[in-house]
């Protein structure tokens, strides 16, 4: 008989906490179980939805062109028709509430709300070194939100993200960042001096509101410990060159497949259990045989079947990469699993019809997560379903108490 070793004893003998992939010497009755992750994924001017969607729901749906990049894959996800969030408008507003279903971001004064992604990574806490992880194919701009309504920042270059998680920083290098986090501690103490002084001459409505801004400072003091902890840990090692960041925007998809390759790497090395993909608009002709315009320009296709094909052979390349990115997750295993068993992966995008801005009938691709998938699940085109509930079920499936997210009307099953 191999004897096993069970993988909190081996880290706790060796005095350090690595971020080790699942191997099977860690298999016992008592050995932890894989971790369940969540990865978020919005391409921002959606998919054509007479390539996508079959005729026919059910398992035995007939495969159309854009599935049929993903045939490989059938057995792995579902795809879902009429599911949106409601009160949505303002053309390209809808990229900030894919993950909010914040209502009306079109309306003046609109203020965000948090996103799906930020309220797992909360959950979760600071059990890894980065809580949670967003990137972009195209500058800063993300789908992630505060439960204030801010943005967070997204990453774009491939190469700083993998040497921020892999490589290990020089000395002067690591004490320079230990300062500023320190920094960051005497400042926060002193804001909570003065805070403390001015409540005892607030109000009670003034109270309450200085009371959450405590609580929030609280959390802010928490992530710095937690942070700096992390500090002190040496980052995981991995069979992997550091990418070469692509700065022609016009290779729009060699960008997207930079960030699809990190993504199996973060999840193996346990990096962060939460990560968000953001497609954007490139502002450019991307590289793509036969494409003679830019994206966006095409998403506005007015029907024209020029138009059509060339906005075909630009999505047919970003579904591929999702393809990609679903072959790598199933080719590493862990733990008699693979990591797409473990990690819930959603693909979709903010608008149904980008020819017409309308953000109803979203398409929505569910992958991984241990979910019994192989499926075309339609829901009523003219009445939709809240997107929100299948965001409930996610929350659930990661083992988060949680019934209810933003505008969602319960659980969403099939």
């Amino acid at each position: 008989m191999t004897p096993t070793t069970n993988r909190r004893h081996f880290l706790r003998a060796t005095g350090v906490t690595l971020a080790l992939p699942w191997i099977e010497s860690f298999a016992d009755a008592n050995a932890d179980v894989p971790p369940k992750r969540a990865v978020f994924i919005g391409t921002a001017l959606g998919l054509h939805a007479p390539y996508l969607y079959p005729k026919t729901t059910g398992k035995d749906y007939e495969t159309t062109e854009y599935l049929s990049l993903l045939k490989e894959h059938r057995g792995d996800y579902t795809l879902f028709s009429g599911l949106s969030h409601p009160d949505q408008g303002g053309e390209h507003e809808t990229e900030k509430t894919f993950l909010t279903a914040a209502r009306n971001p079109q309306q003046d004064g609109f203020r965000n709300s948090l996103s799906i992604d930020q309220l797992v990574a909360e959950k979760l806490g600071y059990v890894t070194r980065f809580p949670s992880i967003s990137l972009s194919s195209n500058g800063p701009k993300s789908q992630s939100f505060t439960v204030g309504g801010v943005m967070l920042p997204a990453e774009s270059s491939p190469s700083r993200m993998f040497a921020k998680m892999f490589l290990q920083g020089k000395p002067h290098e690591i004490a320079k960042q230990k300062q500023k986090l320190a920094d960051g501690r005497s400042v926060l103490d002193e804001l909570m001096s003065q805070a403390r002084l001015l409540r005892k001459r607030s109000t009670s409505g003034d109270r309450e509101k200085l009371d959450e801004y405590f609580e929030s400072v609280r959390k802010t003091e928490r992530d710095l410990r937690e942070a700096r902890a992390w500090m002190d840990r040496p980052k995981p090692k991995v069979d992997a060159e550091q990418p070469q960041d692509i700065y022609d925007k016009t290779d729009m998809i060699g960008r997207i497949r930079l960030l699809m390759n990190l993504v199996p790497l973060i999840v193996q090395t346990d990096s962060s259990r939460v990560i968000s993909v953001v497609i954007q608009d490139h502002l450019s002709i991307p590289q793509v045989a036969g494409v003679e315009s830019e994206h966006h320009n095409l998403s506005h296709h007015g029907r024209d079947p020029k138009k059509i094909a060339q906005l075909k052979k630009i999505e047919t390349e970003i579904l591929s990469q999702y393809g990609n990115l679903l072959t790598q997750l199933k080719a590493k295993k862990e733990a008699g699993s693979s990591l797409l068993d473990n990690t819930t992966t959603l693909f979709g995008s903010n608008l149904g019809n980008a020819n017409a801005h309308d953000p109803r009938n979203l398409p929505i691709f569910l992958a991984g997560g241990n979910f019994k998938h192989g499926r075309y699940i339609a829901h009523n085109r003219h009445d939709n379903t809240p997107l929100s509930n299948l965001f409930v079920t996610m929350l659930q499936n990661m083992d988060i108490e949680a019934d209810k997210f933003a505008t969602s009307s319960g659980t969403l099953s099939w």
